[in-house]
């Protein structure tokens, strides 16, 4: 396989398509629900998100890839949040511009999380057999809140299972171009995932198994199945996500995916204006 080679270019592609998904979610989240419920900004090349108090959705991502972010728009970006009573959180990408990291540096940012942008070329080859037991389905248009409770129970650890975590990530589970999967070992179901599809860029996202099925090769079925139909509609890059030594970068990087750069999440408090 001919792994890609990092560039301006690539990782705007990569972040956009990425940040896609959370636009169209905070967009439906204010059609159903108005009262600001979610909201979008573009904001230095790329958008600030806001799906609620608290929600990992609720970040900026994309920023300062289209070159100098000025005094100016990261103003902007900060009354975004602070608006709404909510910390500045943003995704960034080391290809973005230094403007933007010295931003942070004048006005008392904090890194609070690195995530690995972790990348392989889209091949059929790559769905290998399921192991023993395992099966991959669709979920089907009346199971998606029981797919969104599935996964949800299966991030519990890090993110409490709350209602409003499950209207987003139902949310996402509506988007377009985007497809869940349930994972089942011995018929029981085990785990979920999600696969967006967005041009030749597939993203492998929303992972997780229950406890009581670790171990058992879920992980792996999931992504196998999700490659395999990246693979059949056209896509030439699959990127995930995955936090530095975590047993999800242990299992993508046995699929052959490779670490293409490392992201670092920079944050601010509220600050009352």
């Amino acid at each position: 396989m001919e792994y890609p080679l990092l560039s301006l270019e690539l990782a705007r592609e990569i972040e956009l398509a990425e940040a896609g998904a959370a636009v169209a979610c905070a967009e439906r989240l204010a059609a159903a629900q108005g009262n600001g419920a979610g909201a979008v900004a573009s904001v230095a090349g790329g958008y600030a998100v806001y799906c609620g108090a608290n929600s990992p959705v609720t970040q900026a991502v994309g920023l300062g890839l289209d070159g100098v972010v000025s005094k100016e728009e990261f103003d902007r970006l900060e009354e975004f949040y602070f608006s709404r009573q909510e910390p500045v959180r943003v995704e960034t990408c080391p290809m973005a511009d230094g403007s933007l990291i010295e931003q942070y540096r004048e006005r008392g940012y904090h890194v609070s999380e690195f995530s690995n942008v972790m990348v392989r070329p889209v091949e059929k080859a790559a769905a290998a057999g399921l192991p023993a037991g395992i099966e991959i389905q669709k979920a089907a248009d009346g199971e998606i809140d029981l797919w969104t409770l599935t996964v949800a129970q299966g991030f519990a650890e890090h993110f409490p299972v709350t209602q409003e975590l499950l209207s987003v990530m139902r949310l996402f589970a509506d988007g377009k171009n985007t497809e869940c999967y349930f994972a089942r070992v011995e018929g029981k179901i085990a785990g979920g995932a999600t696969l967006a599809l967005r041009g030749r860029i597939a993203g492998l996202f929303g992972a997780s198994t229950l406890p009581q099925f670790r171990n058992r090769g879920v992980q792996t079925a999931l992504l196998h199945a999700r490659m395999q139909r990246a693979a059949e509609q056209g896509c030439e890059l699959a990127m995930s996500l995955a936090l530095p030594g975590s047993a999800s970068q242990r299992n993508i990087t046995r699929q052959g995916f490779r670490t293409l750069y490392t992201r670092v999440k920079f944050e601010r408090a509220f600050v009352e204006r």
